[in-house]
């Protein structure tokens, strides 16, 4: 027999961990129930992100990114304070080392400004040595609330708190399939079935294919990048005192090999973004034939490619090559050397790519009647992730207070939409 709910959450990442918990938080007594296909909670994506507490920085003035990381990033930090989860403000430091960077930089501060980012100072050389000894540019922006934190403890706490709501998480959930049968939707999954009178879909890698199934398809795909870490030798990590980062290129939106210190312990530099060819591929021999095949029959992979192939070029020799890794971090930190790094872990990026060849560069949530789906959230969504959830909350509007107030149904026998999440 199904089990039945008010809500369905798919995915045990941080956005559908925050989702569930601000549902919960704002319509007690919800039946909610995540389902997460891995054993643990913040497996990809969350557990396996730099840690940064991002600012609001980068995003353009007005854009769902902005707004919620500006939001996010305050809500992160008190829910930390308030839980006893270790969170440091470090700071950041963006800097150009070229000229050509400088008017990039200027813009940077405009957007940060603009968005609400507190305490944002373009310096010169002389502030920037003050604040990082060891890094040198022309010109640098310091971000001081800039911060770091454990996101795969967030993601712990939140299903801790969940459950203590009366939320349901169930782990190695795998969703298979969803249709829909009378006024609920039946989720096919690794461990049952779960009927829902609404559905919101935080699946990360595998958003799109999850969306598709219950018939929400998304015009952009998802193209797994994989970010390649190095860490600096225990003796060597003096050279770091916060973040550093480099100007970041506009057309893309990485943010390009950089500097961080970890909130317990240990310095990262990196990553790179190069094509995964699996969607959880964290090492470079990982192959998925179905993955693979995904991105090169995808016209809009090769529209990118096309453009920007010197750009993919760069970043695979980067991937092959630890000193051309390292000649890039000598860029913001002259002194650091080959043997100063050894390689750390890598991370995969779940990005929309549209057909025309663009890069997805906002949030992307798709509505349907009896569900929503969050078809593109990369950085800075673990930053964002309370901000998000809660304007998920206001997306739902009533339909979760008539959702928890009808009789529950059990659907059943309906023609059903196979996939896997």
């Amino acid at each position: 027999m199904s089990e039945s709910f008010d809500l369905a959450v798919v995915g045990g990442g941080i956005v559908g961990l925050a989702t569930a918990f601000r549902v919960l938080e704002a319509h007690p007594g919800t039946r909610v129930v995540l389902l997460e296909k891995e054993r643990e909670l913040g497996a990809h994506q969350t557990g396996h992100n730099s840690g940064v507490i991002h600012s609001g920085l980068y995003y353009r003035p007005g854009s769902a990114k902005a707004r919620t990381c500006v939001a996010g990033s305050d809500a992160m930090k008190r829910f930390c304070a308030e839980h006893g989860l270790p969170f440091a403000i470090c700071g950041k430091v963006v800097v150009a080392t070229e000229e050509s960077e400088l008017p990039a930089l200027e813009e940077l501060h405009r957007r940060g400004a603009a968005n609400g980012v507190p305490g944002l100072q373009l310096i010169g050389p002389e502030r920037l040595r003050e604040i990082e000894p060891y890094a040198v540019g022309l010109r640098a922006l310091h971000v001081p609330q800039a911060g770091i934190v454990d996101y795969r403890q967030v993601a712990r706490k939140l299903g801790e708190l969940i459950r203590a709501s009366g939320g349901d998480v169930r782990l190695g959930a795998r969703v298979a399939a969803v249709r829909e049968e009378s006024s609920v939707l039946v989720l096919e999954t690794s461990v049952g079935e779960f009927t829902a009178k609404q559905l919101v879909t935080c699946a990360g890698l595998h958003s799109d294919r999850v969306a598709r199934m219950e018939g929400g398809a998304p015009s952009a795909r998802i193209v797994p990048f994989r970010g390649e870490y190095y860490e600096l030798v225990p003796e060597r990590e003096f050279l770091v005192k916060g973040l550093i980062y480099p100007v970041p290129d506009p057309r893309f939106p990485f943010l390009g090999v950089h500097f961080t210190r970890r909130i317990h312990c240990g310095v990262e530099a990196g990553p790179n973004a190069v094509l995964a060819f699996r969607r959880e591929g964290y090492r470079k021999l990982q192959v998925s034939p179905r993955d693979l095949l995904d991105v090169l029959t995808y016209g809009g992979f090769w529209r990118l490619a096309a453009k920007y192939w010197r750009t993919g070029l760069g970043e695979i020799v980067r991937s092959l090559s630890k000193r051309a890794f390292v000649r890039a971090l000598q860029r913001l930190v002259p002194e650091i050397r080959p043997a100063d790094v050894r390689p750390a872990g890598s991370g995969v990026r779940a990005q929309a790519l549209a057909p025309d060849g663009k890069l997805v560069d906002d949030f992307l949530i798709v509505e349907r009647p009896r569900a929503l789906h969050v078809c593109n959230a990369p950085s800075p969504a673990a930053t964002a992730s309370l901000a998000i959830a809660s304007e998920i909350v206001e997306k739902l509007g009533d339909r979760i207070a008539r959702a928890a107030a009808a009789v529950p149904v059990d659907g059943r026998n309906g023609p059903g939409r196979p996939g896997e999440a």
